[in-house]
């Protein structure tokens, strides 16, 4: 998890009351190519570090639409 040393975490402004909230840290993705992803409800739990090429491509996907219930 050193990847994520000097993390800044933030949660989506859209983000609601329905516990399906996740943080994103990709204040690192210049310095360090990482970008890492959590549980907004478990933020000492485990966290994704993808690339920021992944990131870009799962943000395009949720805007178009690609996870919508």
């Amino acid at each position: 998890m050193n990847d994520l040393v000097g993390a800044v975490w933030r949660t989506s402004s859209r983000s609601n009351d329905q516990g399906l909230c996740m943080e994103v840290a990709d204040n690192l993705a210049a310095t360090r190519g990482v970008v890492g992803i959590r549980d907004s409800k478990a933020p000492q739990g485990p966290a994704l570090v993808v690339g920021p090429p992944g990131w870009a491509a799962f943000v395009a996907a949720v805007r178009r639409g690609r996870f919508r219930p």
